[in-house]
């Protein structure tokens, strides 16, 4: 489904020279999810997120934005930033009333949850037309394209009523007009901008190695794990000398609370396999030099008794016998 992709925001991060022009598409989102429990009650879920940094909280009880970055304001006055906090308080007020007004026609029933998505793209620093999409329990409904609402091919009879009865709703859909064609390609800009120094800054990875658990007899599954890296994209892969290991299994680019990102990856082997291999990891902080980390075996349980146990026996025999001079004189 289209809209559990978007929130998920699966979009490439941020990019490009010293002045901000990036040559990577940058995304600027405004999420919003309405849950409907009864006639009665209802409560709104908003957030802002340019690319995977939540850049804008909202209260659901005032309408009001949080800012969460210290550059969220942007190149915005207060006066331009209430105006786009009111035409947004507005599109929610709107909304709800008229699901609720059409319970039976549109066959919805409570509890139920509306979502919507609205968006911009920044390509070699110009800010695109937006987009917004509506999606009913997770499932594709509405799209606004150029001046109009388009009902989604899966949103059936449902989203050709909803599409017809939004079309001749011309109060929201100026607001919508106002957001996509102005509003958003201009907050996009002026964000990019504002918070150039902590969207550009470059933080290094650590990696370390270690071994999950064994995936069966005689076999070893090895993890590499890169931590603290910023910005998110980067190359981790199992090698053998410089062959790719195509049995590398990678894991969620999980967010660190700092900003940071976190990811591992593992190789399932057999355990006299194992040597030669190594965890290589690329990242843009590197400054083009890759971070090799080799797989050293872990000492036999042999080593390990000649190095540790037989000193300690030989210390304890010396220990003994000085013990039974003592007690002789």
């Amino acid at each position: 489904m289209l809209f559990l992709q978007l929130v998920l925001l699966a979009v490439l991060l941020l990019g490009g020279d010293s002045e901000g022009d990036s040559q990577e598409p940058i995304s600027f989102r405004i999420i919003l999810t309405t849950s409907f429990y009864s006639s009665s009650s209802t409560q709104n879920q908003g957030s802002a997120w340019l690319d995977e940094l939540q850049t804008h909280g909202w209260n659901n009880k005032t309408g009001a934005f949080r800012y969460l970055q210290s550059w969220s304001k942007g190149n915005f006055s207060n006066e331009e930033l209430l105006e786009v906090q009111n035409l947004f308080y507005t599109y929610t007020i709107r909304s709800p009333s008229t699901f609720h007004n059409h319970i039976r026609d549109w066959h919805l029933e409570y509890p139920f949850q509306i979502q919507l998505v609205l968006g911009c793209d920044s390509h070699f620093g110009e800010a695109s037309a937006g987009f917004l999409q509506l999606a009913y329990q997770g499932s594709d409904l509405l799209s606004f394209q150029n001046t109009s609402w388009r009902p989604s091919p899966e949103g059936g009879s449902r989203a050709q009523k909803v599409c017809s009865l939004f079309n001749q709703d011309h109060v929201s859909h100026e607001i919508v007009r106002k957001l996509l064609n102005e509003i958003c390609p201009r907050i996009l800009l002026s964000l990019l901008d504002a918070g150039k120094v902590d969207l550009q800054r470059q933080v290094r990875p650590e990696a370390w190695l270690s071994t999950g658990p064994s995936p069966g007899s005689g076999h070893l599954r090895l993890v590499c794990h890169v931590s603290g890296f910023y910005p998110k994209p980067v190359w981790v892969m199992w090698m053998r000398g410089e062959q790719e290991q195509t049995g590398s299994q990678r894991g969620d680019v999980l967010p660190h609370a700092d900003g940071t990102w976190y990811l591992q990856v593992s190789l399932d082997v057999k355990a006299k396999e194992a040597a030669g291999l190594s965890c290589r990891v690329r990242h843009s902080s590197l400054g083009g030099q890759d971070m090799v980390l080799h797989w050293e075996q872990p000492p036999s349980m042999g080593l390990v008794f000649l190095v540790v146990i037989v000193p300690l026996v030989l210390l304890a025999g010396l220990v003994w016998w000085l013990w039974k001079r003592w007690k002789a004189h």
